[in-house]
């Protein structure tokens, strides 16, 4: 009877979609994490060569695996965060700025008058074809900074509440949670040339394994869209919410941080089927890949966490 309910769970859990009719197998061996404990409530994450920024109440800090390295003081920090051209740039809600920091000496070099578009931080600050992007107007508008300047050189209009953005293919992505809409920005006209329906609440993207994966937060599902068609692809049902978590993608692999009955899930990007569901329910945070290994956040229980050996994770 036992082995009955196990083989039952199991079936549970896996994953089908009309682009994968069979499971995957879990992996045998349960991933180990190395545990940071950081007071405050550290949350979103920006990968900074071998260390990482956590950001955290008041504040954004520099992480390794052996400890702390620095803090920079922000009146609230907001949003993911993003690491290009020598610099940390990051929302702040408070003062609706931009805000970037040298990476060398941990210091605010320039604060940017972007404006900011969700003052309660579900947001991107994302980098592609030579520029920073903010979503910077709740009313649907996406600021482009230059990083040589430190000027927005455009708005761009967009849906009304696109807060969630990446770049990746030769395109800006954006997500509408209101309007349940993809839209896909030209970098070289500044306007948005393809908008995708998607389901309830879409909410943090990712553009990698060659597709832009976007999680459903409402319908608990994760959409595969085609970067050339933009068009969705597949979909693979991971929980009943995904209410909020985060996404990256890498490896070989999707990594979804969830919210519910594991820290994260790792999703196969051809067949769509969930490889596996790794440690235990942590409440809400951040997720963010490196072929070394895979940092993750706990804001709840004040824990910044590695995951070593990514590509031993969900075989």
């Amino acid at each position: 009877m036992r082995i009955k309910k196990i083989l039952k769970h199991a079936l549970m859990l896996a994953v089908f979609s009309p682009f994968s009719c069979l499971p995957h197998a879990f992996a045998a061996t349960a991933p180990t994490q190395q545990v940071m404990h950081v007071p405050g409530s550290p949350d979103f994450l920006a990968v900074d060569g071998a260390s990482v920024w956590v950001m955290n109440r008041g504040r954004v800090e520099h992480w390794s695996v052996s400890g702390k390295l620095a803090e920079v003081k922000l009146g609230h920090p907001c949003g993911a965060m993003s690491v290009a051209f020598g610099s940390l740039w990051v929302a702040d809600c408070k003062a609706n700025t931009l805000n970037r920091i040298d990476l060398k000496t941990a210091q605010k070099d320039v604060v940017i008058q972007t404006g900011i578009a969700n003052p309660r931080g579900e947001l991107n600050v994302v980098s592609g074809e030579g520029s920073i992007w903010v979503a910077s107007d709740g009313s649907g508008k996406v600021a482009r900074v230059d990083p040589l300047t430190n000027k927005v050189i455009a708005s761009i209009p967009v849906d009304s509440e696109t807060y969630y953005l990446a770049f990746g293919y030769g395109a800006l992505w954006g997500v509408s949670a209101t309007h349940n809409t993809l839209q896909k920005i030209d970098p070289q006209t500044n306007t948005v040339v393809k908008k995708t329906a998607l389901g309830r609440a879409p909410g943090f993207l990712a553009a990698g394994e060659g597709a832009v994966w976007v999680q459903e937060q409402g319908d608990g599902t994760v959409a595969r869209v085609s970067p050339e068609t933009g068009e969705v692809s597949g979909r693979v049902k991971v929980d009943n919410s995904l209410m909020y978590g985060d996404i990256d993608a890498g490896g070989g692999k999707v990594w979804l941080r969830t919210t519910d009955h594991q820290t994260f899930v790792v999703i196969d990007p051809q067949t769509l089927a969930i490889r596996a569901r790794v440690g235990a329910q942590t409440g809400s945070g951040a997720l963010r890949y490196t072929p070394e290994g895979i940092w993750t956040t706990s804001h709840d229980i004040h824990v910044l966490a590695w995951w070593a050996k990514p590509e031993n994770i969900g075989n």
